[in-house]
């Protein structure tokens, strides 16, 4: 009886191991994903293309999707708007809150991510300032 109970109490540990292993490996992947949201951030906020470069994939055929626009390839994006958009406003602050990271497949190397979004600027051409709130999705694949 005790053998039993001492094997039974070895499977339930090594069971609990396994999944604390793997939810320590899911946080540390939802973590990585929320430093590459917050080098958007600050990509955006300074003007910077550096994080967009680093982070996001660039391949024949990219559509990058913002504010509604696309733009056809990452270079299209930091030149046309990361890097120029800075220098159109007095001040740019960016937030992303309530961030929502779900993975997905048998390794879980694909994550989709909800947040919402709020953006405030003062344009230099006429002064005019924007307060808009809205939600933002983030797809990302581990390579």
């Amino acid at each position: 009886m005790i053998k039993i109970i001492v094997i039974s109490l070895l499977l339930i540990l090594s069971f609990s191991t396994l999944a604390d292993g793997e939810q320590g490996q899911t946080n540390k992947d939802k973590q990585e994903i929320i430093d590459i949201i917050s080098g958007i951030k600050y990509g955006w906020e300074n003007g910077d293309g550096t994080p967009f470069r680093k982070t996001f994939l660039d391949f024949k055929g990219a559509r990058y999707i913002e504010s509604g626009g696309q733009n056809k390839g990452l270079d299209s994006l930091v030149t046309h708007h990361v890097e120029p958009e800075k220098g159109a406003m007095e001040y740019m602050m960016l937030d992303f809150s309530a961030i929502e990271v779900h993975f997905e497949g048998e390794n879980k190397h694909f994550a989709w991510v909800i947040a919402d979004t709020h953006f405030k600027a003062k344009l230099k051409k006429n002064g005019r300032e924007l307060d808009k709130k809205g939600h933002q999705t983030f797809l990302f694949r581990k390579i």
